[in-house]
C-alpha cells in the first residue's frame, strides 16, 4: 500500500512539476477535472477492491442469535481482481480529449500490469504501473450479541495500529440482522429462516512517506479511507450440524484520497495543493449475490462462502457461537 500511494505521488510530483517548467499552468476546471479523472482510474480498483471485501463476511445464516446468544468470529475475505478493471484508456475517462492537455490510451490501473504512456501537451510520459494483483485479501474479526425480537446486533473494531514507521491503520463498523418470518403470520411456521441484514464499515489508513531518494525531503502524510455499505436478503436452512445460506442484496463503496506537503523534484519545489481536498471515488449501489455454508462442531462454526458481484470474494473463517 505504501509503494502504492509513493508512485501515485510520483505522478502528482511530476505533472506539478512539469506544469511550472513548461508554463503549463493548472488554472482551468477541465484541467483539473481531467487529473482527477486519471487518478480516480488508476486508484478506484484497489477502493473497490477493499470495499468488497469489507462487505463480506458479516453472516453465516439467516438465523439470528437468540436472547443472549453470541458469537466471535474472524474471516478472511479473498477479493478476485477481473481482468477488466486492470486497466483503462485515458482518452475516455477525461471530459474531451480534443482540448485537454492529457491524451492517452490504455494504461494499467493500480490492480493491473500493462504498460502505457500519458501525452501532457503532446510530450510523452511513461504512466504508472500497476502490480498485478490477483486477489486483494482482508481478514476481519466480529462479534454478534442477540437481543430482543429475533433482532442481532454485530460490531467490527480495529484499534488504531501503528505500522512501523510507516503510518497507522483502523476498522470500524456495525451491523443488524433481523428475522422478518416473526411478521408474516401466514409463513412464520415455514421450516427455514428469513432475515434483513444490513452493515457498514470504514477502514482508515494514514500513511507516513519518506523518500530515500529525496524528491520528498520531508515527512509527508497521505490518507487513504474506505467506507462500505451493504443491505441483503438471507435465507438459511438448518440441517443438524450442517447450514446452507442464501444472500441477495446491494453493495456500495466510497473511498477518500487525500495528501498534503510538498514535494521536489529536482530544483522545482511544489505544494500539492490538487490534492489536499482529497479525492472522493463512490462506487453506486451494485447487486450481490452468495451462496455459503456453516458447519458447527458444538460450540465452534466453521463458514465459507462465495460472493458474486462486479468483484467477486470468497470467504472463510471460524468462530466460537453460542445459541
Amino acid at each position: 500500500m505504501k509503494k502504492n500511494i509513493i508512485l501515485l505521488l510520483g505522478l502528482i510530483i511530476y505533472y506539478n512539476s512539469f506544469s511550472q517548467s513548461n508554463s503549463t499552468q493548472i488554472n482551468s476546471a477541465q484541467q483539473i477535472n481531467d487529473f482527477k479523472s486519471i487518478i480516480e482510474a488508476y486508484i478506484s480498483p484497489l477502493g473497490n477492491s477493499l470495499g468488497a471485501g469489507l462487505n463480506n463476511g458479516w453472516y453465516n445464516t439467516a438465523k439470528p442469535h437468540k436472547l443472549g446468544g453470541f458469537d466471535v468470529t474472524l474471516t478472511t475475505n479473498f477479493v478476485l481482481i477481473n481482468n477488466d478493471v486492470k486497466t483503462f484508456v485515458i482518452d475516455d475517462v477525461i471530459e474531451d480529449a480534443n482540448s485537454s492537455i492529457f491524451q492517452g490510451g490504455e494504461v494499467s490501473t493500480v490492480v493491473g500490469n500493462e504498460s502505457g504512456n500519458v501525452a501532457v501537451n503532446g510530450a510523452s510520459y511513461k504512466m504508472l504501473d500497476g502490480f498485478n494483483i490477483p486477489a486483494v485479501p482482508l481478514p476481519i474479526l466480529q462479534a454478534g450479541i442477540g437481543l430482543f425480537k429475533s433482532t442481532e446486533l454485530t460490531f467490527r473494531y480495529i484499534p488504531e495500529l501503528k505500522i512501523g514507521n510507516a503510518g497507522k491503520v483502523g476498522l470500524l463498523g456495525f451491523g443488524v440482522k433481523h428475522d422478518i418470518l416473526q411478521w408474516l403470520p401466514i409463513v412464520d411456521k415455514m421450516p427455514i429462516d428469513i432475515s434483513l441484514q444490513g452493515g457498514y464499515t470504514k477502514l482508515g489508513s494514514e500513511i507516513e512517506l519518506i523518500d530515500p531518494n529525496g524528491y520528498i525531503p520531508d515527512p509527508t502524510k497521505s490518507n487513504l479511507d474506505v467506507s462500505a455499505t451493504t443491505i441483503n436478503l438471507l435465507i438459511s436452512k438448518k440441517l443438524l450440524m450442517f447450514t446452507p445460506y442464501l444472500g441477495l442484496g446491494y453493495s456500495s463503496t466510497k473511498t477518500t484520497f487525500s495528501a498534503t506537503g510538498k514535494y521536489q523534484l529536482g530544483d522545482v519545489y511544489v505544494p500539492v495543493n490538487l490534492i489536499e481536498d482529497g479525492f472522493v471515488f463512490e462506487s453506486n449501489n451494485k447487486m450481490r449475490a452468495n451462496i455459503g455454508f456453516r458447519f458447527n462442531i458444538t460450540i465452534i462454526a466453521l463458514q465459507a462462502n462465495y460472493t458474486f458481484s462486479e468483484y467477486p470474494v470468497a470467504t472463510i473463517g471460524v468462530g466460537l457461537s453460542v445459541r
